[in-house]
């Protein structure tokens, strides 16, 4: 699989990582800022705002986005069903999941609603990832 690296069309990659991170940057400071400060029972706090709050998701959207153009190129997946049905096995099956499931801690005070948020955030961002992925290939 990591011999594939050299057939992916790294600008698409590039521009669906872009896309993959905008948007979680707007998600989680504009759209959903409010719920996501109360899901983590920081409704009234300034939440920090250190590098690794910016690099770390930065990074986990890289390697997301370079094992989806890359299962999508092993898969053949050429088209918007395709990409739906992919979209979906990956973005509830791995993404939306593991979010819930590491939202189940003591630390996180309302973790489904953090799990609903984030994993929300992952399911319309592989999405996005995909289509931008298969219509540029």
């Amino acid at each position: 699989m990591i011999s594939l690296l050299a057939n992916l069309n790294w600008l698409s990659v590039l521009l669906a990582f872009v896309v993959y991170f905008v948007l979680g940057a707007l998600w989680f400071t504009l759209f959903f800022q409010k719920q996501y400060k109360i899901s983590l029972g920081k409704a009234n706090e300034t939440l920090p705002n250190q590098l690794i709050f910016i690099i770390g998701p930065a990074l986990c959207s890289f390697v997301i986005t370079v094992a989806s153009a890359l299962l999508i190129y092993a898969l053949h997946i050429q088209s918007f069903n395709q990409v739906l049905g992919f979209s979906v096995l990956v973005g509830v099956g791995y993404l939306f999941a593991n979010t819930v499931n590491i939202a189940i801690n003591p630390n996180i005070p309302r973790p489904i609603l953090y799990g609903i948020i984030s994993g929300t955030y992952h399911l319309i961002g592989i999405f996005l990832v995909s289509i931008i992925l298969v219509a540029l290939p």
